[in-house]
């Protein structure tokens, strides 16, 4: 996302107070020694390299042999060369969504030539699942409990140009950036900002913002890929790993500041969520091996946080796009000083992200979450889940479970649904698990219609028939009473 000059020299030097963050606590394994030399030796952690896109391959599917009955390997499109874009998913139930069991995805190499998040993505994918196997009772209740997509790269295309010129020692910051096309992918999305600004100042929804009719001829194959992907799952929480600086940036990403020169001012840009954002940014930034302090690449970010459109202004980006067209909440996570770290430096870069990705992923269990039904227990799909005083609804899904991320407090909480009498309730919510609530609302019953009295109503409302005459007595009636007004 970053497109300051590089600084790699600024993340040369170890922070005082060391790579490794808090550990991960592992659980004794009841299974012999033996077992347990056995398990790793089978699970051989990925080697600290850069994987060209056979290799990238290879890994997803490594790993899915060796865990396949918690792990799917699947494609949501290709690229401009035809590349597939992989997902590699984590669940109990591959391929399944388990009512009330919210969807989390990360999403790596955007840029292709920010190559950090995809190897980290890697090494995510292969660290579940040995620690998984070895039954670490941390991820073991992290995989059966949450339904994890990992899209190592979204542009492998840029990624192949990046890595030839690192091969050739051709230097170039901006080298593999955009796709096969020249297109800058974070720059790709359906503009929903400009809409949202005036919503809030006019009037309007507030979530789910419409596309235009003709957007599939306005982006990108990735990026088509990926709206297609997130309008297919109900996403509850998602980050976007980037390179060129280090720190946690959350929507929004554009400016409400008015153009100057062509450019929008930077000016902090709050969605009615920000204090939520604030704390998800401050999740990775803490549990991050030195971002929180947020001096980095010489830059200085407060708490290693900030709102994005504070630090430049950005438009058609995709975290502000998860916002406002699904229930995903997203961050960007921007990871290393230099987009293309040796490979020396892999490692220690893992060792300092491990526990903040873990950690991310255990943000999306908290807040509210439940089922919508009707009287007669069928579930209610889109159903609208406001919340009094955040001015930012989520909605059910194809299950009629819904998931709405919140701080600990006290909200009050309004499902509504067509043809349906709303239904609020006041709900605590405290800092562990989310709270279930589940709606049952009631169809509505359509006010009685006045009954309306006729010309030629009455007795009591009855309509009495005309008399009917033939023509020719008509035409002699007609006749004498003309007679009877001639003058005499």
């Amino acid at each position: 996302m970053a497109h300051g000059p590089s600084r790699s020299a600024a993340c040369g030097i170890l922070p005082d107070r060391g790579t490794n963050p808090r550990p991960l606590h592992r659980q004794a394994d009841s299974q012999p020694l033996r077992h347990q030399l056995l398990l790793f030796k089978l699970v051989a952690p990925v080697t600290f390299r850069h994987h060209r896109y056979d290799d990238l391959v290879r890994t997803l599917y490594k790993v899915h042999n060796e865990c396949p009955h918690v792990t799917r390997v699947y494609s949501i499109g290709r690229s401009v060369k035809g590349r597939h874009l992989y997902v590699l998913e984590f669940s109990d139930y591959p391929g399944i969504h388990e009512p009330l069991e919210p969807e989390v995805k990360y999403v790596g190499n955007m840029h292709g030539n920010e190559v950090l998040g995809r190897e980290l993505l890697l090494q995510l994918s292969e660290f579940l699942c040995e620690e998984f196997r070895n039954r670490n009772q941390r991820i073991v209740q992290l995989v059966e409990g949450t339904r994890i997509h990992i899209l190592p790269s979204m542009n492998p295309d840029g990624y192949e140009v990046a890595a030839a010129a690192q091969d050739r020692d051709i230097s170039g910051y901006l080298v593999g950036r955009n796709n096969a096309n020249g297109v800058d992918l974070n720059r790709n999305f359906p503009d929903l900002n400009t809409y949202i600004y005036y919503n809030e100042k006019n009037g309007g929804p507030n979530h789910h913002l419409p596309l235009p009719d003709n957007w599939k001829n306005q982006v990108e194959p990735e990026t088509q890929a990926v709206i297609q992907w997130i309008r297919s799952f109900n996403f509850v929480l998602s980050a976007n790993l980037h390179g060129g600086a280090v720190v946690a940036n959350y929507p929004y990403d554009k400016s409400l500041e008015h153009r100057v020169r062509g450019f929008r001012r930077t000016a902090n840009t709050p969605t009615p969520d920000d204090t939520l954002f604030q704390k998800l940014a401050k999740v990775y930034s803490y549990a991050h091996g030195w971002m929180h302090q947020g001096w980095n690449c010489g830059d200085y970010f407060s708490d290693g946080i900030t709102n994005g459109a504070s630090w430049y202004s950005l438009s058609k980006g995709m975290q502000d796009f998860n916002y406002l067209h699904t229930n995903c909440f997203e961050i960007t996570l921007e990871l290393s000083c230099d987009k293309f770290p040796r490979q020396e430096e892999l490692q220690r870069e893992w060792l300092s992200n491990r526990e903040a990705l873990i950690q991310f992923l255990e943000q999306v269990h908290q807040g509210i979450k439940g089922m919508v039904r009707d009287e007669n227990y069928n579930n209610l799909a889109d159903a609208v889940i406001s919340v009094s005083g955040i001015n930012h609804d989520v909605t059910s899904g194809d299950h009629g479970d819904y998931f709405r991320l919140l701080l600990p407090g006290t909200y009050t909480v309004t499902a509504t649904a067509p043809r349906f009498d709303p239904e609020t309730v006041s709900v605590t919510v405290g800092p562990g698990e989310p709270k279930l609530v589940n709606f049952q609302l009631k169809r509505s019953t359509p006010p009685a219609a006045p009954k309306r009295r006729g010309p030629n109503s009455g007795h009591r409302g009855r309509v009495l028939p005309k008399k009917v005459q033939p023509r020719a007595a008509r035409k002699k009636e007609m006749m004498v009473k003309q007679s009877q007004r001639v003058p005499a």
